[in-house]
């Protein structure tokens, strides 16, 4: 059994390998995927709450592994507020094949999986990035939708903490990455070819009214059902994608609430990323379109993430006798 920490991640996982990684897995299917969220609410304020998630699956013959994973929003004293561990199993014999103790896991994973969705989804021309939200995830979002959409110029980042949004438009300045903080969403979104939120909202953020036309709405923030990025508004005006409808129909405050009070219906969810990876759907059809993808997560993602981490650093294989 091998070990992988945060800087292993990186150095096997680039942002195309990654990518590419998911869109064959989805290609091939994961068979049994289940989703644990037990959460500390009480005593806690609104979006403050505490959470251990649980995601397994299964490619039955191959692979199968589960993910443990905290998320503490108010860490305070440089605390990491997301830790990760994940078991990688051997699917015939249930031998285990590599522990994954890493929170650039889950941050990798997640930023593939939107820029996977935006790879068929956002303008091929797209030229501006806005960022709504600067936690820990932002980085990484902004780096994998780079890598699948190059020729994003500008990024722009709000933030409710003005100094959050700061600190990170500096790191991706030391990056090369002309970026920049907003301070009026109402302005900065009609501009914005791509829309990423990245927030933990528990009302809606984004006026669907000044979305342009072409723009392409990436939700990431929201993974309980009273969590919500958008309003009725955008729903309606967009197309919609998500990467799993069972997670983000279920567990997802940005489909579960207009669909529970019939803004939209399930009818209204044109693909997720096993549709589209697959070509049962061709993704954005025109230049006006405004398309939405809701990034809900789940464990077949983490399990695809793992597999390709453990087949490019087990010991004996071209890509790790690379970096011997």
């Amino acid at each position: 059994m091998i070990l992988l920490h945060d800087d292993d991640i990186g150095k096997w996982l680039d942002w195309p390998t990654l990518i590419e990684a998911l869109r064959e897995g989805h290609k091939r299917g994961v068979d049994v995927v289940e989703r644990l969220l037990l959460s500390e609410e009480e005593g806690r304020r609104a979006g403050a709450a505490n959470h251990l998630l649980i995601w397994s699956a299964w490619r039955f013959g191959a692979y199968c592994g589960a993910k443990l994973v905290t998320v503490f929003p108010e860490n305070r004293g440089g605390l990491a507020t997301n830790a990760t561990v994940y078991v990688l199993f051997d699917g015939k014999e249930g031998r285990p094949l590599a522990t994954i103790e890493s929170s650039e896991f889950t941050l990798r994973k997640t930023a593939a999986d939107s820029a996977l969705g935006a790879s068929y989804l956002a303008r091929r021309d797209a030229h501006s990035l806005l960022v709504i939200g600067a936690g820990g995830q932002a980085y990484s979002q902004v780096q994998a939708l780079r890598a699948v959409r190059p020729s994003i110029r500008e990024v722009r980042i709000w933030n409710r903490t003005t100094e959050k949004a700061k600190a990170l438009a500096a790191r991706l300045a030391r990056g090369g990455v002309a970026a920049e903080v907003v301070e009026d969403l109402s302005i900065a979104v009609p501009s914005a070819s791509i829309i990423s939120m990245l927030t933990a909202a528990m009302s809606p953020l984004l006026d669907g009214t000044k979305l342009s036309p072409g723009t392409h709405v990436d939700l990431v923030g929201s993974f309980t059902p009273t969590m919500r990025e958008t309003d009725d508004e955008t729903v309606r005006r967009a197309s919609l994608f998500v990467d799993t409808r069972r997670f983000t129909l279920e567990v997802t405050g940005d489909l579960a609430i207009p669909l529970a009070a019939g803004v939209i219906r399930e009818s209204d969810i044109l693909a997720d990323l096993f549709e589209l990876a697959r070509g049962d759907h061709p993704g954005r059809q025109s230049p006006q379109e405004i398309t939405l993808f809701k990034n809900g997560g789940g464990g077949h993602l983490d399990l695809m993430t793992a597999i390709a981490a453990y087949e490019r650093a087990r010991p004996g294989t071209a890509a790790s006798s690379a970096f011997v």
